[in-house]
């Protein structure tokens, strides 16, 4: 049974990971390091976990904070990764978002700080968000 955002039980961030931009520069591909510390847009439908369908988790490529289940990932056609709700209340924070003359809402990872994606309002039932995440923002875990 997927639950709702409201009964999911928080989970706890990982340690705050706190590094240089040298080090999170070492750490990363470019690609990553562009969209997570830079806050960059990998091109759609070029990401290698848009089509994932198997069952597990996705963790924050940066710092391996636990950030969604796969029973949450949908497929909204707009070319990455999408997400009707986080695993819980405390994975990720939203902030405003104002580049590009419009307004989003960004979603940041709580362990890092790291830039994942955004969150539209447009997504499927229960929650009817649409968590649009870069791919190269996550890493898969596979569970059986």
């Amino acid at each position: 049974m997927i639950q709702t955002l409201q009964q999911q039980a928080a989970v706890p961030p990982v340690e705050k990971v706190v590094r240089s931009e040298d080090e999170w520069r070492a750490r990363l591909s470019y690609t990553q390091y562009k969209v997570l510390r830079e806050k960059a847009t990998e091109l759609p439908f070029s990401g290698q976990l848009t089509w994932n369908h198997d069952t597990g988790i996705y963790r924050c490529a940066a710092c391996g904070q636990v950030i969604f289940q796969s029973n949450s990932k949908f497929d909204s056609g707009c070319g990455w990764p999408s997400f009707f709700q986080p695993i819980g209340t405390e994975a990720v924070s939203e902030q405003d978002d104002t580049s590009l003359g419009m307004f989003r809402i960004e979603v940041v990872c709580t362990g890092c700080g790291s830039h994942l994606g955004h969150l539209f309002p447009d997504g499927p039932m229960p929650t009817g968000m649409r968590y649009c995440i870069n791919s190269a923002a996550l890493s898969f875990e596979p569970t059986e």
